[in-house]
Parts: C-alpha cells; structure tokens; sequence
C-alpha cells in the first residue's frame, strides 16, 4: 500500500515514514502544508493520506480543510488525521463527509508503533480508526435517542466498533465468543432501526449514529 504524508514537524514526519515503511507501506511523498499535500495526492493517488490537522499557514484547521476536499475530489486515497489536542469538530466533519476509510488519532499514538501502523493499515482498506479521546468527546454531543435501547454490553460493543474494532478483535477484548459478538451487533442493528443493508454499512451507520455524528 502506498502513502503521503503530510506533517509540518519535521522529526514527526520522518518518524510517520519510519513506522510506515517498516510495516511495508511505500511511502510516495513526505510534504509540510496542505498545498503540498493536495498536489502529492493528485501525483500519486496513494492508498492512504496521513494528515497533520494543523498545519502553515495559520496553524488552524488547514490539514481537515484538505482532508475534506481529498475525500470529495479522490474518494479511493482514506485519510487518517492526526492531532495534539482532542478536537472532536474535526473528526465529526470528517465522518459526516464519508463513512469509510477515514481515522482521527493523537499524534502520541504514534508511539505505540505497532497499533500506530495496525490503525493505518485498517483505514486505508476502508476501515476506521478513532482515537478513544476522541470518541469519548463525541459522546458528549449526543442526544437522547435510540441508543437508550441498548444493553451495557451492547453499548460496551458498539464503543468497540467506533474505535475500529473487527468482531473478533471486539471477542478478544470482552473475553467473549464472535458468535457472541456477532449476535450483539444484529442487536444493536435492530434496537437503531437501521435498514438492511450490507453488513458493513450498517456497521457505519450504527458508529455515526453512536457518536452522534449527521451524515451527508
């Protein structure tokens, strides 16, 4: 798989590639403004861009800024965005802008090297990653709603699935069965009334309507 990166620290952006290119991703371009990034994507069209949130020149919103357009103009690179600070705004447009391959970690993530490059690898085939800081604060926006149908243990799966989980890896943490979990997740399908449709996409939409996030 192949990506860009789009950091404006230089030590960070050399250690993104570092941890990248050791769990074989080939990465096509390193750039330090959301400009530079624009046009890395448009020459390479990578897998994955992994974006910086804050970046020159104002060093305020311009990396979700240009993951927003990145999503619109090439639906097929995912974004992964990373952050000093939890800013649960950003991740929500994220999320309401496409349900697929798209991630919102801390930057001191990066230091747990193998879960780091595990979430990239995740997003960039269309999954999700999201930091658990952030999905705590998203929880904060929501309002009452379906959701209060569900079970603790419903709601400690469904938590699961919002950072990215698989149903197996959802199994390992609760030390229970994927047949367990599997019959959880048509549960919680049911009690949020979402229709039937393929089993991914209703796993989205039960994680945006989670997090409270209004999708386009």
């Amino acid at each position: 798989m192949r990506a860009v990166i789009a950091e404006d620290s230089l030590l960070l952006r050399i250690g993104v590639a570092k941890v990248l290119e050791a769990a074989g991703f080939e990465v096509c371009a390193q750039v330090a403004d959301a400009e530079g990034l624009l046009a890395a994507v448009e020459e390479h069209r990578p897998d994955i861009a992994v974006v910086d949130v804050r970046m020159p020149p104002g060093f305020t919103d311009e990396g979700v800024r240009a993951a927003l357009v990145l999503r619109r103009q090439y639906p097929r690179t995912a974004v992964l965005l990373l952050s000093q600070y939890v800013e649960e705004r950003y991740a929500a447009d994220l999320l309401a802008a496409n349900t697929s391959g798209v991630g919102y970690l801390l930057k001191q993530r990066v230091a747990d090297v193998e879960e780091f490059a595990d979430s990239v690898r995740r997003v960039a085939v269309g999954g999700t990653a999201l930091d658990p800081q952030v999905v705590a604060q998203l929880l904060v926006r929501r309002h009452s709603d379906p959701l209060d149908r569900l079970t603790p243990r419903e709601r400690e799966v469904l938590e699961l699935m919002a950072g990215g989980r698989s149903n197996s890896g959802i199994a390992a943490a609760l030390f229970v069965t994927e047949s367990a979990i599997a019959k959880h997740i048509n549960s919680i399908f049911t009690k949020l009334d979402l229709p039937r449709a393929d089993a991914d996409h209703r796993r989205v939409l039960a994680v945006l309507r989670f997090l409270g996030v209004a999708t386009a």
